[in-house]
């Protein structure tokens, strides 16, 4: 089911896999992920990070902390600790996951555990999170109508008839995975522009993993868009910041527009302002 698949496809048919064949992957497949990690652009550049991958085929390391899953494998991020680091973390561990995909193997963000006995810290980066990985034991996809997500218009206004890219942008959104599925993203589509809200809670700003959600969602807007030859800058608008919102935070704005020359596809890189 996976041969030929991409990440924007992935994106459709990714679910979190928590049980695993405890089988050795090969050495290739895993310089593999590494190469790709290496080629990830940041979506705040200028922060740096780290991965580490731990072998746990012999069934050796133990973890510690809540929602545990047991897995051949466990791929450590780690982070420079920097204004919104949470959420440039989710945005490089989920293109990871998508990729992981594409290669056959399941994964699973476990936000609460970490291996013992593991360095909480790579110099002047911070453990961040602790992903699952390997075969699964089951199937590896699920249908996009399976996936436990609000409706599109329980999450998205459009001010404007959009145009259908935009709608796929907006879908690809929603289909992001979220701490505890809390879907706390809200949009508002206008024109070009996607207006991107953090749902209010009892907080007066994101929490540590709402910030990594929105990471995650920032990911599958890059990929969609790359496969629709769209470019993306994602901006913080002034005049929005300034706005106070009974529901809502204002997070940023995804200014989405079609390459000059549609027949070449240019590289896609989120940037902020």
């Amino acid at each position: 089911m996976t041969e030929d698949m991409d990440q924007y496809e992935a994106i459709f048919l990714r679910q979190s896999v928590r049980k695993f064949k405890w089988t050795p992957v090969s050495s290739d497949t895993l310089t593999k992920i590494g190469t790709f990690y290496e080629d990830i652009p940041a979506l705040f550049p200028g922060i740096g990070t780290e991965i580490g991958i731990t072998d746990n085929t012999d069934r050796s390391h133990q973890l510690k902390g809540f929602f545990g899953v047991k897995a051949p494998y466990y791929l450590s991020f780690y982070s420079e600790v920097r204004d919104r680091y949470q959420m440039n973390a989710g945005y490089i561990c989920e293109q990871l996951s998508l990729y992981m995909m594409t290669l056959g193997l399941g994964s699973c963000f476990l936000g609460m555990s970490s291996l013992k006995n593991a360095p909480l810290a790579r110099g002047n980066k911070k453990f961040v999170i602790l992903m699952a990985f390997g075969t699964p034991e089951k199937s590896l996809i699920r249908r996009q109508y399976e996936a436990h997500r609000k409706k599109l218009s329980e999450l998205c206004v459009f001010r404007d008839r959009p145009p259908k890219w935009m709608t796929q942008v907006v879908e690809a959104a929603r289909l992001a995975p979220s701490d505890m599925n809390s879907q706390p993203w809200r949009f508002v589509s206008v024109g070009s522009r996607l207006h991107i809200f953090s749902k209010k809670s009892n907080m007066d700003k994101p929490g540590k993993w709402e910030e990594f959600d929105f990471g995650v969602m920032f990911a599958h807007i890059a990929i969609v868009s790359d496969e629709l030859w769209l470019e993306v800058d994602l901006i913080r608008l002034e005049n929005i910041v300034q706005k106070s919102f009974n529901s809502s935070h204002y997070v940023l704005s995804a200014v989405i527009h079609g390459t000059e020359n549609p027949g070449k596809m240019k590289d896609t890189k989120s940037c902020v302002n």
